[in-house]
This record gives C-alpha cells, sequence and structure tokens, in this order.
C-alpha cells in the first residue's frame, strides 16, 4: 500500500493530544520537547501520536486477542510473531525518508520475557496487566519539534482511513487557530502574565504503600550481595513498588509529569483497560536501514539546581565513579553480546562510553552500542534477543532475572519492560519502561530501583531509588503529603 503525507501547521503536541486524549487506544510518543524547546538530556526531535487503530493485540499471556474492526480471533503462539504477521506491507518502490511511518505502537510489559526464557513464578502479579497490547495504525500524525513542521503520513487511502485522516486535519487545524487566538491574548502585556507552565495534576491520591520497607530492602539488598560474593552474578537490579488508590484524570497528571520532568521517551497510553503514564529518559533499541543502537543507562545522581557548582560537581562524580563506570560497562557488554546474536559478524561497536545526561531531576552515566542487523532478520527479531533490556536486569541476564524474582514481592508488570514503535517499513524504536506510572481498577502503580553490584552501598541505593521515584510521587501528591504505610 502506498503512504500519503499531508503537511499541517505545527502546534503544541500536548495542547493537541487534549483532544484526543479520551480516546481508546489514543497513543502519544512524546519526545519531552516542552512548547518546542529540546531539553539538555533529550535526543529525540519528533512526538508520534495515532488514534482509532486498524488492528489491536493484547496478549493476556496465553492468547493474542486479535480485533480487526468487527473480526475478532483469539491467536496461539509467539506473541512477537503474531504481531510481526500483524503489521502490513507499504509499498517497496517508494523513496521516503520520513523519520516515522504508519505502523504498530504500544508496549512489552517485563513478564513477556516468560514467553521465552524459563523463569519462575513466584512474586505475587497483583496488577494483573497483559503483558503485550498494541494497536496497529494506518494513520499517524508526526510532529517535528526541530523543523516546526507536523505531517499526517496515511497507508492507502481506503474509506476508513481517508475518514480518520480527514478527522485529524480538522483537529490540528482547529488547534492551531486556537493556538493563534491564545498567542495573540498572551501577546497583549497585561496578559502575559497569566501564561505559566502546566501547575496542576488531575488524579486525587489515597493512603502511598510499598511492596518493600527499608529492612526488607536491606535484607534484599545483602541477599544480592551475597549472590555477588559467591560468583552467582555480577550485578541485579533490585526495585520497589508504589502504590496508590487514585481517582480523576489521569492526562492531566500527565500533562503535570512532564512539565516538571521532560524525558525523550514519554508515553501516554489511554487503553481501554489502563492509563500508561510513561517518563523514560532510556532508550532500548532502535533500528533505521538495519542500522541498530542501544543506549543503556547505569548510573545516577541526583541533581542539584539550587546550586550550579553543586549539581555540576555532582554530574563530575558520577562521571570518575568508578562503581557507576563498572556498572555500566557490565551492561554494555551484555548489551554487545545480545546485539551480536542479530547483527553482522563484526558490526557491533561502542561508540559512545560513559557519556553524562543531565535530566529534570537525575544526572544519568550512558553508553552507546550499535551494530548492523542481519538482512534476513526483521528488526522484531532483534527486539526478542534483547528483551528485556539488561540495564533494569543485570548480568548474567537470566541468572538477574531469577534473583528478580525471588527478592521482589510483586511482578514488574510494565515496569521495566519496553514502549514504542514498528514501522511498516520495518523501523522499530522502543524505550525502557522506567519512571512509569501505570492505572489499572483505580490502583496507580510505579517502581524505582537501581544496579546492585559488589561494591555498592545500601544507604546509598535507598536514596537512588527515592530520587528516581520523586517525580513520579509528587506528579501523584501535588499539594498533599504522601503517607506511607
Amino acid at each position: 500500500m502506498k503512504i500519503i503525507v499531508t503537511e499541517l501547521p505545527y502546534v503544541n503536541s500536548a495542547d493537541l493530544f487534549d483532544k484526543i486524549a479520551d480516546q481508546p487506544w489514543a497513543i502519544f510518543l512524546d519526545s519531552g520537547n516542552i512548547d518546542g524547546v529540546i531539553e539538555q538530556g533529550g535526543d529525540t526531535d519528533f512526538d508520534v501520536m495515532a488514534m482509532k487503530p486498524q488492528s489491536t493485540l493484547v496478549f493476556d499471556g496465553e492468547v493474542t486477542h486479535f480485533r480487526h474492526g468487527a473480526f475478532k480471533d483469539r491467536l496461539y503462539g509467539d506473541p512477537l510473531e503474531i504481531l510481526k504477521s500483524a503489521i502490513p506491507d507499504m509499498d517497496q518502490s517508494e523513496t521516503l525518508k520520513e523519520p516515522y511511518l504508519p505502523g504498530a505502537l504500544g508496549y512489552f510489559s517485563y513478564d513477556l520475557a516468560r514467553q521465552y526464557e524459563a523463569i519462575p513464578s513466584i512474586a505475587e502479579d497483583d496488577e494483573q496487566l497483559p503483558p503485550m497490547s498494541i494497536g496497529v495504525y494506518y494513520v499517524v500524525l508526526v510532529i517535528d519539534h526541530r523543523k516546526k513542521t507536523s505531517r499526517l503520513l496515511q497507508l492507502g487511502d481506503s474509506s476508513e482511513v481517508q475518514a480518520i485522516a480527514e478527522e485529524w486535519v480538522d483537529i490540528v487545524e482547529l488547534s492551531a487557530e486556537f493556538a493563534d487566538d491564545l498567542a495573540d491574548f498572551f501577546d497583549d502585556e497585561a496578559n502575559a502574565k497569566l501564561k505559566m507552565p502546566f501547575q496542576t495534576g488531575g488524579l486525587l491520591s489515597g493512603l502511598l504503600r510499598e511492596n518493600m520497607d527499608r529492612q526488607v530492602y536491606r535484607n534484599n539488598f545483602q541477599t544480592v550481595r551475597d549472590y555477588t560474593v559467591a560468583g552467582d552474578c555480577y550485578q541485579v537490579n533490585l526495585t520497589k513498588t508504589f502504590s496508590a488508590q487514585v481517582t480523576g484524570d489521569a492526562w492531566l497528571t500527565y500533562r503535570y509529569l512532564r512539565a516538571q520532568s521532560p524525558a525523550p521517551y514519554g508515553c501516554y497510553f489511554n487503553l481501554p483497560f489502563a492509563c500508561v503514564l510513561s517518563n523514560s529518559p532510556e532508550s532500548f533499541i532502535q533500528c533505521r536501514d538495519r542500522r541498530v543502537t542501544t543506549s543503556p543507562i547505569k548510573g545516577t545522581r541526583p541533581r542539584a539546581h539550587h546550586n550550579k557548582a553543586v549539581d555540576k560537581a555532582e554530574a563530575q562524580a558520577l562521571k570518575n565513579s568508578r562503581k557507576d563506570r563498572s556498572e555500566n560497562l557490565m551492561i554494555v557488554d551484555l548489551m554487545r553480546n545480545d546485539l551480536s546474536r542479530c547483527c553482522e559478524l563484526g558490526s557491533v561497536e561502542v561508540p559512545k562510553l560513559f557519556e553524562i545526561h543531565s535530566f529534570a531531576n537525575v544526572h544519568h552515566l550512558i553508553s552507546t552500542v550499535t551494530g548492523r542487523l542481519k538482512r534476513e532478520l526483521h528488526a522484531i527479531d532483534l527486539f526478542r534477543a534483547c528483551f528485556p533490556g539488561g540495564s533494569i536486569t543485570g548480568a548474567p541476564k537470566i541468572r538477574a532475572m531469577e534473583i528478580i524474582e525471588e527478592l521482589e514481592p510483586t511482578r514488574r508488570g510494565l515496569y521495566c519492560g519496553s514502549i514504542g514503535y514498528i514501522g511498516v517499513d520495518g523501523s522499530l524504536e522502543t524505550s525502557i519502561a522506567i519512571r512509569t506510572i501505570v492505572i489499572k481498577d483505580g490502583v496507580a502503580r510505579y517502581s524505582a530501583g537501581g544496579g546492585l553490584v559488589i561494591d555498592s552501598e545500601v544507604e546509598a541505593e535507598y536514596q537512588e531509588l527515592l530520587d528516581k521515584s520523586r517525580m513520579m510521587t509528587e506528579a501523584l501528591f501535588k499539594n498533599k503529603r504522601p503517607a506511607n504505610n
């Protein structure tokens, strides 16, 4: 099928998504560019959003529930192979150089790995989130913040697809007109002071609960240390989960979260059974024209916005930390091994090692591993071979996942899984689903943790997970002090 491209006015992504945020299967892949400003820690220029998928695939752990229009089916077998077959083909004669095309958008939970690895089932699955939920969208809107353009891309011109495209055109043009009127209003000096960042969340939250208190964390930390001393593993990513009963508007809470803490791999996904609010700074796997990139994060320090000198010192201390560099290097080696299973011999390289990236609330140590995908493989094959990301498991990966299952009392669900996009041209871009809130059945859950190695210090690691979770806690409990139970 042919790709049709329509040029549209450049608009504020979040203001535009306001118009469709409550639609089932509406999805917003958010680059964290607020009002077109590229954030310091970010490396993405594009927002992608879609609504009204032509097909949906929800894997419940045993069967993939497939829906295409009124047609419904239950499909058995490898859910990733089913997904691969559900993505339509584009006209290969086209020479479009678009960064994003129509295709599959959605999530893959950490627990999807149970389909491909023999991981024990010990932890309680209190969230009951499907391990995979994907929409196949024939129409996507791509907003380019660097070029200040909006482009609507549609696959084919069937009546159904054309109707969705026309709906998008109306929404974008109305949003652009409203933005112009608003700009005129704020250009008036008397009204300029009214303009302010998004400051309110939309959820009312109850008591904040934890699945692991400080003493249990200390005990589990010691167990991991015992395993590392015995040579059973080199690194284990130990996390804890927070939860609270919530009511209200999840999209408004996401808007508050992105305004306070812009991240390059954000996502808002409104599913019929859950809402996903992801504020992730971490890329997982990218593959374009067979060029493969992964950028694992290992190493964290809090920001010190009150004092630039202190903030700079924190970043420098992270860059010089032997412990953090060692932890990062372990995961780089793991990802080199994962990529080597699917990339051409000799193509896997590490062009960037131990780079500092500064985000709203933390500094991170990030490395980059690249390769070239074998011609006979699809990007989904690569994704399967590398999933879940080594930065959120530990090394060796399978043994670390076994220890995680032993020590963490509840399953991770979407946390530490992946969110992303697979285009009709075979391109792939996915994030690691950290800094992510899932709201399901009136409960908001989010988690945080870090990689433990033999020279980790328990209080420092515990403080790190609190630093990582702070923005999510504040988003849920703005103007209200959370009480732990």
